[in-house]
């Protein structure tokens, strides 16, 4: 599995920003009132940011001793951290569009709306920066019989008994 690519990570923000723009610029020109995230919204992805690093801690910790590692397991949390940061950098790149929206408007924003847009975008990119440290914590060491070539084994219409 590759590591995540950040600058994949800032073209998806980028693009998710310009989203949230075009979705208020919409719905203020439809008539309806601008899109404000949940104030629930910051708390879950902080939650999540936390749950990730929680659930690599302990795949860091075996590769340090001596005690095996499932690797399966260390590519699930290491998938699950890379979803995660995917999630994040949505997020704050639409929360970073929602963001410009309203400062850019003539009329002053309330305060209310203000900060849960800027507590969408903040939480996004603690997920972000926690979803890549998580990514980083299930970097399993290459064994030194890694790079040695296995047993032959037989293959499709091959037998041990050749």
């Amino acid at each position: 599995m590759k590591r995540t690519n950040t600058m994949g990570l800032v073209a998806l923000a980028v693009i998710a920003g310009g989203g949230g723009f075009l979705v208020d610029q919409l719905l203020t020109a439809g008539g309806h009132p601008s899109f404000t995230p949940s104030t629930a919204l910051p708390l879950i992805l902080v939650a999540l940011a936390v749950a990730v690093v929680a659930a690599a801690i302990p795949v860091r910790r075996a590769t340090r001793g001596t005690a095996p590692i499932d690797p399966f397991r260390a590519l699930r949390i290491a998938m699950l951290a890379k979803a995660s940061s995917i999630v994040g950098a949505t997020v704050a790149g639409f929360a970073g569009g929602l963001l410009v929206f309203v400062l850019t408007r003539p009329v002053s924003p309330s305060l209310g709306s203000t900060g849960a847009v800027i507590a969408a975008l903040l939480s996004g990119v603690v997920l972000v920066a926690a979803a890549l440290f998580a990514e980083y914590l299930c970097t399993i060491r290459k064994d030194d019989d890694d790079e040695q070539p296995g047993p032959d084994e037989p293959g499709l219409g091959l037998s041990h008994l050749d």
